[in-house]
């Protein structure tokens, strides 16, 4: 994913998040199912087809994982992809902190990467630049292709629309609703992450339309304090083409 917002232990719920997938339109990829044929049932998650893992899942038992990663092209791209980190965790038994610690002994093995893990308990975060895993007190908080919290414009906006809509009724389209900012900020408010100024333009939007590149899934996922789990995606194609919505109540 390129960015999340999401609410860890607030308003009596475990968690709520949000998030968009950015990626390149014709990657290959499978929308969020159970991965049966995988052997894993119980795994809910999209499927990137071009290397087999993913970005954003979740367990009927309530592990869940999300990746973002780290925009620096002068970083190694490593041998392995990054969205097995969250498929290994999520197909996995370990706990959040001991996954993390494992990972910490095998970074090369990939570009960088922001990596969150949970269950109901707990939730883990990992800065690949930083190596070292840290658990995360109850909040709200943000991440995009830097690290926690960075204060990039339209992370800072969707977090504040998260922070204010936690008290309230609303259902799951109002919130999905927030990652649906297509505004691109100006100039003088953007990072310089090493892409230039038109591509620093460009992904300055929540929501990126592109013929080429662009916001390829939306997604909410959200733990009650029951254990009910709530996961709702939205697909797009080149410049915001809507393909459709899914969601499952487990």
């Amino acid at each position: 994913m390129c960015l999340i917002a999401f609410a860890w232990q607030m308003s009596g719920r475990p968690l709520l998040l949000l998030g968009n997938r950015d990626e390149f339109h014709p990657r290959a990829t499978r929308p969020a199912g159970f991965w049966n044929e995988e052997g894993h049932p119980q795994l809910l998650a999209g499927k990137d087809l071009e290397a087999g893992g993913t970005w954003l899942g979740v367990t009927r038992s309530g592990r869940f994982a999300a990746l973002t990663n780290i925009r620096s092209p002068a970083a190694c791209r490593g041998p392995r992809s990054r969205g097995d980190l969250v498929r290994d965790y999520l197909t996995g038994r370990l706990s959040p902190e001991a996954y993390l610690t494992d990972i910490t002994q095998n970074l090369g093995d990939y570009a960088g990467f922001n990596l969150l893990v949970g269950t109901m308990q707990e939730l883990w975060f990992l800065n690949s630049d930083e190596a070292q895993p840290r658990p995360l007190e109850p909040g709200v908080y943000g991440l995009s292709n830097a690290s926690l919290n960075d204060p990039w414009p339209k992370l800072q906006a969707l977090c504040r629309g998260l922070e204010e809509r936690l008290d309230s009724d609303c259902d799951s389209d109002e919130l999905l609703e927030l990652l649906k900012d297509s505004r691109e900020y100006p100039d003088d408010q953007l990072p310089d992450s090493g892409v230039g100024l038109e591509w620093e333009r460009r992904l300055s939007a929540a929501f990126i339309l592109g013929e080429d590149y662009g916001t390829r899934a939306s997604s909410l996922l959200a733990i009650d304090a029951d254990g009910s789990i709530t996961f709702v995606e939205q697909g797009f194609g080149p410049n915001g083409q809507e393909l459709g919505e899914s969601g499952w109540i487990l």
